[in-house]
């Protein structure tokens, strides 16, 4: 590529499985895509593993990219220009890292991260002229490239929407005071046995839509229902009231729960973020909720619980039975889950059998959740802190008409290798739908599991 003041990123493999589509991320600015990228994907594409589909995406965008360009073309680099929803002014090129010339190499073993880091310093001592940026999402590879003398080293970011995860949406607010001290005198309407409160938008500022709003007098408790002209609608659903919510036989322990069960509830509301720390309640309010809709309401016709794990795609063929017997050791939290809403039964295996058949409880892997539509259908979607924002957005767009989706997960058990919970698609996805009517995020706040559990969360 000829000299100029635009820069060039060199991309590990790590950040195409993270986004396939991250070429057209970097605007005006070239890429550069090492051959050994293209060999770590073409590692990848047929393993049994949820990036496989990630590097297939990421292979078909490339060949999308080159698919008129002679070698000559290739190596240079092809104007990336638009595909689909993205767009970039840059150029994209393949560089061919194995043949370095002699003396080039700072690293002699044929180690993939290394050849990579070879090709990133050849580029910036060819180049002096022009910033030669390193992207990948390995620690290690960042610090060791930083190790051997390249200049510039990051992470890809893009979509990442929060620097701090302190500053994630929690889905409440608390007012300091009294509520309607703070407020003075509003417009009050009703629907059935629903009551709004218009409120001048400056008097509750910093909010977004299903909110809930509590004050310290421990007294009003709301949820931000819709804004207009300035005004917030809040819907005035009373602390008594929310702590009065209850699913099958549950009753929530703390605010924080019963703004949960009231989310979980609302037939309104399609999607549903739980996060919070271990032994908070997210998967027991969930499943109470979702039997409470299914089996007493009838207002869904099924429950499909998965969950992603890193390993799940390659040991669930090996294990004997049906895909939902396959499933069960890795959802043995929802298992237990169900077991303790029923443990005073006369007969626990009894109740929990009749349960299973009523409510048409179905374990799914994630793997096959892609291409279907899902109609009617209460969805839990557990421990999805491990899912990329790609792999989150292809199972929301399973969701169908009448279909609920609850998404919940705890930032702080991470098992990705390139995930962080500021880059995490759970974090993505708060972020993302904190504005849109028909989604509720609840941070659930303190641990109820046990007082070990709850001194372990705090200490450990």
């Amino acid at each position: 590529m000829e000299s100029d003041d635009r820069k060039l990123f060199v991309l590990d493999t790590n950040v195409l499985l993270h986004e396939p589509l991250a070429i057209y991320s970097f605007q005006e600015h070239d890429v550069i895509i090492p051959m050994t990228v293209l060999e770590e994907l073409d590692n990848i594409k047929d393993r049994q593993k949820d990036v496989s589909r990630e590097a297939r995406v990421a292979i078909r965008t490339l060949e999308d990219v080159f698919r008129e360009a002679t070698p000559e073309q290739i190596a240079e680099g092809v104007w990336l220009g638009q595909r689909g929803g993205e767009h970039s002014t840059g150029r994209l090129a393949i560089f061919a890292d194995h043949n370095l010339p002699e003396g080039e190499a700072v690293f002699t073993n044929k180690e993939n991260d290394n050849r990579i880091i070879n090709a990133a310093l050849y580029l910036q001592k060819s180049h002096p002229e022009r910033q030669v940026v390193l992207v990948t999402k390995d620690i290690n590879m960042r610090l060791k490239a930083k190790g051997t003398g390249l200049k510039h080293v990051e992470d890809y970011r893009t979509d990442q929407l929060i620097d701090d995860i302190r500053l994630l949406a929690k889905g409440f607010q608390r007012l300091e005071g009294d509520f309607w001290e703070r407020v003075g005198e509003v417009d009050t309407t009703s629907s059935g046995r629903d009551v709004y409160h218009w409120v001048a938008e400056e008097k509750v500022p910093d909010t977004h839509i299903n909110q809930y709003l509590l004050d310290e007098q421990e007294q009003f408790a709301g949820r931000v229902q819709g804004r207009d002209n300035g005004r917030l609608q809040i819907k005035d659903i009373g602390r008594e009231r929310l702590m009065g919510r209850h699913a099958w036989g549950v009753h929530p322990k703390n605010i924080y729960q019963a703004m949960a069960l009231d989310a979980l509830l609302d037939p309104t509301l399609d999607l549903v973020i739980l996060t919070g720390p271990a032994g908070c309640g997210k998967t027991l309010l969930a499943m109470a909720a979702a039997l409470e809709l299914v089996i007493e309401r009838g207002i869904y016709e099924r429950i499909i619980v998965t969950r992603n794990t890193p390993e799940i795609a390659e040991s669930i063929g090996f294990l004997p039975g049906t895909e939902e017997e396959k499933m069960m050791p890795w959802l043995a939290a929802v298992t237990d889950t169900l077991e303790v809403l029923h443990k005073h039964d006369v007969s626990k295996e009894g109740s929990l059998q009749y349960i299973m058949e009523k409510a048409n409880i179905q374990f799914k892997s994630v793997n096959f959740m892609r291409g279907r539509s899902l109609q009617n259908t209460f969805v839990l979607l557990d421990e999805c802190q491990n899912l990329t924002p790609s792999q989150l957005k292809t199972i929301i767009t399973r969701c169908g008409e009448g279909t609920k989706l609850v998404c919940s997960g705890n930032l702080a058990q991470i098992d990705s290798t390139y995930l962080t919970p500021v880059t995490s698609g759970l974090t993505y996805i708060v972020e993302r739908f904190k504005n849109f009517e028909g989604s509720a995020n609840i941070y659930l706040n303190g641990v109820i599991r046990s007082r070990l559990a709850s001194f372990a969360e705090e200490n450990l």
